[in-house]
């Protein structure tokens, strides 16, 4: 006698686990999403910064000493 949590036997196809339907893989694909925002994310910050540091290198090569950035007041 065979009991369901038995090995099959030699001459048996072993049953396989139902497969997930198409639609419900959504945590897959919220992941990615997450991961895509943040790089996004990243990017953006380092063009902004990258962008400022080289406006201040361009103010600096050009021989000029107030190239500090002045905020307006609020």
């Amino acid at each position: 006698m065979s009991s369901p949590a038995s090995k099959p036997e030699p001459g048996e196809k072993p049953k396989s686990a139902p497969r997930p339907q198409p639609g419900d893989n959504r945590r897959g694909a919220f992941a990615g999403l997450i991961i895509a925002l943040l790089i996004l994310g990243i990017g953006w910050w380092l063009a902004r910064d990258l962008t400022a540091a080289s406006k201040m290198q361009d103010c600096l090569m050009s021989g000029r000493s107030n190239c500090n950035v002045i905020e307006p007041a609020r």
